[in-house]
């Protein structure tokens, strides 16, 4: 599944058959991303979509040399369930 990068809207996207999924995100500070909203479309929800966009947003944090919030709940699940994978990049 092809995800991207809109820097200028400040999310990560992708479609599907048609129906879309995104994870939005803020830039509080220089050096922080805040990764603030999931959305997947009910077709697409069971489907690990929204994993997928958790990876590239987080990926995107590391390439970034960025620090990582998640004000998002699905992100915060998803960030403490993988935390030994991700935690050098956790605020």
């Amino acid at each position: 599944m092809a995800i991207t990068h809109h820097a200028a809207d400040q999310e990560f996207t992708t479609t599907r058959d048609g129906l879309t999924a995104e994870l939005a995100y803020a830039r509080p500070a220089d050096g922080v991303i805040d990764f603030t909203h999931t959305f997947v479309d009910e077709g697409l929800r069971g489907q690990g979509v929204a994993e997928e966009l958790a990876r590239a947003g987080l990926d995107f944090a590391r390439q970034e040399h960025l620090k990582v919030k998640t004000t998002c709940k699905f992100m915060a699940g998803f960030v403490k369930r993988h935390h030994a994978e991700y935690a050098d990049i956790l605020a």
